[in-house]
């Protein structure tokens, strides 16, 4: 399992995949309508997610998902722990003190192995960076009410085989649009976690292809 590790320490320190994989998970218009943004201006806000790894009872890699509490911003949806930076607040602390806060994790128990692509989300007007960390086994979780409905975790294998991948038409804002997510969960995982998760998973399927 270390062997996955190893690699994405150096793997997160060289060029990486960037929006060409997170643009392949994004709402595409089905003949009119907006692109996504994805430029930030200098009044978007940084804003962090914690991708945590971690084993599952057949020591398999599984990263954790959090169903949103339904009374806050992108409430109802599936996502990775995170949230705003506070002033001078590094990524990595702001994934861990979110991840403390909304699924009650000790920040000592997390290593920290680098940083995704940023992604803009228009929405919420925040610049997001993806930090992945791992654990080296199951915690105690404890949801944070306020914030989180439900913690679950799903196995890199299934999501990086595509096997749940599926792509439907729907409406938003007044368009429609195709819409690619992953059916892991009663709530579909689409939009802004799909394509920082897709930008991981193309690291990972390199992991994979490189393995003997």
């Amino acid at each position: 399992m270390n062997n996955l590790i190893t690699f994405l320490r150096y793997r997160l320190q060289q060029d990486l995949p960037g929006k060409g994989a997170q643009l392949q998970m994004a709402p595409k218009p089905v003949s009119e309508g907006p692109n996504r943004p994805m430029s930030p201006d200098s009044s978007a806000s940084p804003s962090t997610v914690l991708i945590l790894l971690l084993p599952n009872d057949e020591m398999k890699w599984e990263l954790v998902l959090t169903l949103r509490s339904d009374n806050i911003d992108h409430g109802g949806q599936l996502s990775f722990p995170g949230g705003r930076a506070e002033p001078n607040e590094t990524p990595a602390a702001t994934a861990l003190r979110e991840a403390n806060e909304e699924i009650g994790i000790a920040t000592q128990e997390v290593t920290i192995i680098g940083e995704l692509s940023p992604l803009y989300i228009s929405h919420s007007n925040s610049q997001v960076t993806p930090v992945v960390g791992y654990m080296d086994s199951i915690p105690d979780f404890i949801a944070n009410p306020d914030e989180v409905e439900e913690i679950f975790s799903v196995e890199l294998k299934s999501l990086a085989t595509k096997k749940n991948l599926i792509e439907e038409q729907w409406k938003l804002q007044d368009h429609h649009y195709h819409v690619p997510y992953w059916d892991v969960h009663r709530v579909p995982l689409w939009g802004a976690t799909a394509m920082m998760l897709n930008e991981f998973l193309d690291l990972y399927r390199e992991f994979v292809a490189k393995e003997p």
